[in-house]
């Protein structure tokens, strides 16, 4: 039996990991002892929302994961596995680091890539590109908002630039919700070949458990209690949870981790991410359905007199665990040291379900792996819907005044930074590096990779909105799907699977347990809609301060296939025909326009037809096939107008005008003119195609059920839209490409 620890000390460190008067006593009746320091803070951080997903996980079982093309389902593994063929299978998920990122933001962005990607490589796959998914206050006058985003940006630059790996896409939203909570979620995406998938399990009895990576030190510790609590005025005391990052060690642990699974002489392994020490060699154990030991005396440190506590919930980063073939010790050892990092030998596997820490011969943990792992506590939390639903849901269009001028307005929803030319973030990254990025970003709807090779380009892309998710959590949970897969058909791709980030609020509210579960539900029926299975994500609840909850933001990652040159968004030639597929309706709900322009976060969003988007993907899978395609734009924020308006700009160097015709916008029917113009209907997609090939695109159009009219004609150096928008080309380039510098 572990020695046991001052009662008061352990009880303050209970208190300090969010643990209940009630979880206490749990563990006091797992244990039939009181728990040492060390447990308490192994119980602290896994059984923590950010570890346990303890409010969320009866939710995430109602997701579509199974699929002909799934390799490797979501909870199995760090990631999840999608079959694309030729031997190869694509590794991807989506993370947050909202908290530390609010506290500390360059280090918080930048460990959070290193933190995504060491989930990649832990597959055994090579991470190939990276995506940011974000979210911040208002940017003009806010001074705070401008550092966090700042440095945000900066994080994920230095780190990714340094670590090889692209970031190639992503979104920035810009909201007064997230001014004291900005979330910021990464994707990363690796290949690796069937052969080569390296499992995360503990097996052997006797085997060693070996620690290889960077020392540990006392940053990051107890990250994942930080990050399952609200933020405060007090929040800036948890700086120490936030972990920091080195790069160029992170790009020795790619190579050298790759190389020492190729050598066959590794069993399992394991990021140590959050909850450090403690969630690696549990969650190895418990895959492995085995016992543990190890001694944390052994552990490579870089700070004196660290604790067996500190060493264990410690999240320094560009760690990893390995379980090795017996005997094969000393090759690793040396495989590592060649790349200047460390390789310890730190325990072995044991028969039973124990896991058992010691510091040199004393023994100071001794705990179940199964109520540690997957015998946490899962809570159904009361769920109610919020009183100010059915408020917010209401619109009363008669109050809302029609714009006098619609080419002023249209220039002022470019000029929004949700809407605006993001070139000023994404030049701030490396976007060339490994030579795989196929469509520059900006260029279209989803970016575009080279699958080195083969004759197969992946196709990725982040998508949400927290507007529609506050108005209406069941339909923006579809939305947000439904975004995410037509911005892969713009470009010709086949979708295949979904990764996401649920960021909430406190799951002890019972309004966010219901957005949560509402967003769950309509995710999982667009998902299956789209056979698109969920491969596995993160769940971040407790996104509040002191002015309240963030909008429910659920990130949806996707990924598709194509086997064709890629579709890009630009206007490309003079006299080249406009079709509109899809029908817009008079719903401005949730929009830019009615946010920007009237200052209201009102009404219903769009409504998504999962079948009608189901028929748009095909046909433009089946457009981009016979090459009908020229260029290819969806419509969202901002509706039709902003939509034509960015295919006349992507392209810097030629921007081209377009002229639309008043009649075919309107189509007979009599909508609102700012809900025509500015409205954001779901499942519409701008296309152009060689005037001579105007009928063969409609005639598939109409093959696939999906509404389809020829609007106008691209050319001339001004966007014209009837009587009603009549803007030069360098204007609007002025007010999207200005928006803000960094």
């Amino acid at each position: 039996m572990p020695r046991q620890d001052d009662e008061p000390l352990v009880r303050r460190a209970a208190k300090s990991h969010n643990l209940t008067e009630a979880q206490y006593a749990q563990i006091v009746r797992i244990l039939k002892r009181r728990p040492t320091l060390t447990e308490v803070g192994m119980f602290g951080v896994l059984w923590s929302e950010h570890c346990s997903y303890a409010s969320s996980k009866i939710y995430l079982k109602t997701f579509p994961t199974k699929g002909k093309r799934i390799l490797v389902a979501a909870g199995k593994e760090n990631a999840g596995l999608v079959d694309i063929g030729d031997g190869l299978g694509v590794a991807f998920k989506v993370e947050s680091h909202n908290h530390p990122s609010a506290v500390e933001p360059h280090a918080g962005a930048a460990t959070g890539v290193g933190g995504i990607i060491r989930d990649i490589f832990t597959m055994g796959a090579r991470p190939i590109a990276l995506f940011d998914s974000l979210r911040f206050g208002p940017l003009n006058g806010h001074q705070r908002t401008r550092f966090l985003f700042e440095g945000v940006v900066k994080g994920i630059a230095d780190y990714g630039n340094a670590v090889g790996v692209p970031t190639v896409g992503g979104e920035i939203y810009f909201d007064e919700t997230y001014r004291e909570n900005p979330l910021v979620n990464v994707m990363c995406i690796g290949v690796v070949p069937h052969k080569a998938v390296a499992k995360g399990a503990a097996r052997g009895i006797g085997n060693p458990v070996i620690y290889v990576g960077s020392s540990t030190g006392r940053d990051g510790l107890g990250g994942a209690s930080f990050a399952s609590r609200e933020l405060t005025e007090e929040s800036e005391a948890d700086r120490p949870a936030v972990q920091l990052g080195d790069p160029f060690a992170e790009k020795c642990l790619i190579e050298a981790t790759l190389e020492a699974l190729a050598t066959g002489d590794v069993v399992g392994i394991q990021d140590m991410g959050a909850a450090g020490l403690t969630c690696s060699t549990c969650e190895t154990a418990s895959r492995g359905r085995c016992g543990m030991e190890i001694d944390v005396a052994k552990v490579p440190r870089r700070e004196s007199g660290m604790t067996p506590y500190e060493v264990m919930l410690s999240e320094s980063q560009e760690r990893m665990l390995l379980i090795a073939k017996k005997g094969k010790e000393a090759a690793i050892t040396r495989l590592f040291a060649r790349w200047g990092l460390h390789a310890v030998t730190i325990g072995r596997v044991t028969g039973g379900d124990r896991m058992r820490v010691f510091d040199g011969s004393e023994l100071v943990a001794d705990l179940p792996v199964a109520a540690l792992t997957h015998g946490a506590p899962v809570y159904r939390r009361p769920v109610k819907r919020p009183a100010d639903v059915a408020r917010r849901q209401r619109l009363p269009l008669r109050a809302i005044p029609l714009p006098r001028d619609y080419s002023q307005t249209l220039l002022q929803l470019l000029g929004s930074p949700t809407i605006a030319d993001k070139a000023a973030v994404y030049e701030q990254y490396d976007h060339m590096v490994q030579t795989n990025t196929a469509v520059l970003p900006g260029r279209s709807d989803a970016a575009v990779l080279r699958v080195k090779g083969t004759d197969s380009l992946l196709a990725a892309t982040t998508d949400a909105n927290g507007t529609y998710c506050l108005l209406d959590p069941y339909e923006g949970g579809k939305l947000a799907v439904a975004e995410a897969a037509r911005n892969l058909a713009c470009v010709g791709a086949e979708p295949l699977a979904v990764t996401d980030c649920l960021n909430f609020g406190s799951p002890q509210d019972p309004g966010v347990m219901w957005q949560l579960r509402e967003c769950v539900r309509g995710i999982a029926e667009a998902c299956r809609a789209f056979e698109t299975p969920v491969t596995g994500g993160n769940v971040s609840l407790y996104n509040e301060s002191p002015s309240g909850a963030v909008d429910p933001t659920p990130v949806i990652g996707m990924i598709g296939l194509l086997q064709r040159p890629p579709v890009t968004m630009e206007f490309k030639d003079e006299g080249d025909a406009i079709i509109l597929l899809g029908e817009t309706r008079e719903e401005l709900g949730g929009s830019e326009y009615l946010k920007l322009i009237h200052g209201r976060k009102q009404g219903r969003p769009p409504r998504v037809d999962l079948a009608g988007e189901r028929r748009l993907q095909r046909l433009l899978a089946a457009a981009a096939r016979d090459g009908l395609l020229k260029s290819a734009h969806d419509c969202a924020e901002g509706g039709l107008a902003v939509a034509l308006a960015e295919c006349c700009l992507a392209e810097r160097d030629r921007m081209l005008g377009a002229s639309l015709e008043a009649e075919a916008l309107a189509s007979g029917r009599r909508l609102r003119l700012d809900a025509l113009l500015f409205g954001e209907s779901a499942g519409r997609v701008v296309i152009s195609c060689e005037p001579r090939r105007a009928d063969a695109a409609a005639a598939l159009a109409e093959r696939f059920n999906v509404p389809a009219r020829l609007i106008g004609r691209v050319g001339g150096g001004r966007l014209v839209l009837g009587d009603w928008i009549d803007a030069g080309v360098a204007e609007m380039s002025l007010a999207w490409r200005g928006a803000f510098k960094l």
